[in-house]
């Protein structure tokens, strides 16, 4: 299975392995699954740092792919998925959105806990 991470799962996964759901964790830790990381979404944790919202090892990024997560960069056609998502109400999050391009574009499964984002049609693991 080809997993990506949205921003809370990788803090999880990383940092507070606890915070999973059982099944997350294993799939996660599972060694034929891929474990991906969108750059949308480090952007997005770069941006909280900055801002104060959020703490994390100054490494951080850099242990991303020695600890075995692959980092997916965003691509034209993962844009024009975005472009072509339905207006989900109350949902109007840039970078989960992104998320779901990648994941539609790419056939990846997200592991969240915003329900949200399984409107889009998307396959989710609760995270």
């Amino acid at each position: 299975m080809r997993l990506l991470l949205d921003t809370h799962a990788l803090i999880w996964a990383t940092n507070e392995p606890g915070e999973l759901s059982a099944e997350a964790g294993a799939a996660i830790g599972a060694g034929e699954n891929q474990n991906l990381v969108s750059i949308a979404g480090l952007w997005e944790m770069s941006i909280k740092v900055n801002i104060g919202k959020l703490r994390l090892p100054n490494d951080f990024f850099e242990n991303l792919e020695p600890s075995g997560y692959e980092i997916i960069q965003l691509t034209r056609e993962h844009l024009v998925a975005y472009r072509n998502l339905p207006v989900i109400p109350k949902h109007k999050d840039p970078f989960d959105r992104l998320l779901v391009a990648q994941a539609i574009s790419e056939g990846l499964t997200i592991v969240t806990r915003d329900e949200k984002l399984g409107q889009y049609g998307v396959p989710i693991l609760k995270a």
